[in-house]
């Protein structure tokens, strides 16, 4: 059985399958139809990079530079393990004539280490620190891919979605906070077709959790008996605790619960908690019960009281982050720590309200504050990519081609009837063009 994240399987002809994938290429980007012989991980990487805006013959943009780069690295989570990276892929890329790159959970890049020559080629499509190698920035990448999907992946040749970046082929492995899962980058190899063996992408991904090894040594307080507990709820459907050393992965209903009392710390009544969880009034008291039962065994003795419900000690959540960062003002600080919008996918009213409140509020302020890079870390995310507004805001900011392209787009469809009504329809809280 042959892997799907592996770019060539062995035995392949590298020449022979770079023609085939330029001619898949120029079919996709023609037509919009992807032909058998192109990777599922790939055919799905280049229809995001479609709809994201991306075009061909784009290029990546350098978003950060000098003391602002150096800053931002500075106080990224990966800093502590950029010599863990040097020692075990810094010899292998220099005598390689590759290149060892390292991105933030956004694409950008914060590192890029290697052969010399090799970097003096690289800079000629940006791939240099400071540049945005996201999907929907720059297309099918392995840095911007891999954080994309949370999987470590290979991408050869021409399954790059932008022809300059062809001619490479590259390995990448996202890496997470061992506390919260939550994924802060990517480690990357970058170089020739001879990257394109199993061998590179099992060394990146050994690489990657080496650096999660070393970082839940780094940082003893994430989950030793008696730390706060952290509640996990941001851009993703079942929240996750880190309580006593244990993490405990939530149902979708038990993180709904657990979300609330942490924004409760004086509790809920029974009628409260019902109202805020239920749309359906016709949910007894009995459902909600044993819902509570189920998850005060699942927490433990002793975390979660009755009458009214609540946490008997205090839980942080990524979502109370956020909020205390946007009203103390610190509006970089805040989006770095939205990692996407609450439990995306409950239709809890309490929830929802929730939701809106925090993604309007951030997405408020950075409207406001008109940072490019922090309009261009919205816009460029998932729940930003079709945001209007942002883009309007990011374009006045950075006029850039691509960026004028995406907004012009985005307004074309607002302006169809069925765009505003899909939107209305949807509850949007903010102008969003319709699914395609």
């Amino acid at each position: 059985m042959t892997d799907p994240w592996v770019a060539l399987q062995p035995g392949s002809d590298p020449a022979e399958r770079v023609r085939m994938l330029r001619r898949a290429h120029e079919t996709f980007t023609t037509v919009g139809t992807v032909p058998c012989p192109v990777r599922s991980v790939v055919a799905d990487s280049w229809r995001r990079s479609a709809r994201a805006g991306v075009g061909p013959d784009g290029t990546a943009n350098v978003e950060l530079t000098d003391g602002d780069l150096c800053a931002y690295r500075a106080e990224h989570p990966l800093a502590r393990v950029m010599p863990l990276f040097r020692e075990l892929l810094g010899t292998f890329a220099a005598d390689g004539e590759h290149l060892l790159a390292v991105c933030d959970a956004h694409g950008r890049l914060l590192w890029v280490e290697g052969h010399s020559a090799t970097r003096r080629r690289a800079d000629g499509m940006n791939f240099v620190p400071g540049a945005r190698w996201s999907e929907t920035a720059v297309g099918t990448n392995a840095p911007g891919t891999a954080v994309a999907v949370d999987r470590p992946v290979q991408v050869f040749a021409a399954e790059h979605f932008i022809r300059r970046v062809q001619p490479w082929t590259c390995a990448a492995a996202p890496v997470h906070d061992p506390r919260t899962g939550r994924v802060l980058g990517a480690v990357d190899i970058t170089g020739g077709d001879g990257l394109a063996h199993p061998h590179s992408l099992g060394f990146v991904r050994a690489v990657a959790r080496a650096a999660e090894a070393q970082l839940s040594l780094l940082v003893p307080p994430g989950g030793g008996a008696g730390d706060t507990p952290l509640l996990s709820a941001l851009g993703r459907d079942e929240a996750e605790l880190v309580v006593d050393g244990r993490r405990v992965r939530l149902s979708r209903r038990h993180s709904e619960i657990l979300v609330l009392l942490s924004q409760h710390p004086e509790g809920l009544t029974g009628d409260e908690l019902s109202c805020a969880l239920y749309a359906d009034e016709s949910v007894t008291a009995v459902t909600l019960r044993a819902e509570l039962a189920r998850l005060r065994r699942l927490l433990g003795p002793g975390l979660l009281a009755s009458r009214p419900y609540r946490l008997t000690v205090a839980v942080d959540s990524d979502a109370t982050v956020v909020e205390r960062r946007l009203a103390a003002g610190a509006f970089a600080s805040a989006a770095q720590a939205y990692t996407g919008p609450l439990l995306p996918g409950s239709q809890a009213p309490a929830i929802v309200r929730l939701r809106e409140r925090l993604a309007g509020g951030l997405r408020s302020a950075l409207i406001a504050h008109r940072d490019p890079d922090l309009l261009a870390d919205w816009a460029h995310a998932a729940w930003g990519e079709d945001d209007v507004e942002v883009w309007r805001a990011l374009a006045a900011a950075r006029p850039a081609a691509a960026v004028r392209a995406r907004l012009a787009a985005l307004e074309a469809e607002l302006s169809v009837p069925v765009g505003r009504a899909v939107a209305r329809a949807r509850g949007a809280t903010y102008l969003q063009r319709p699914s395609a």
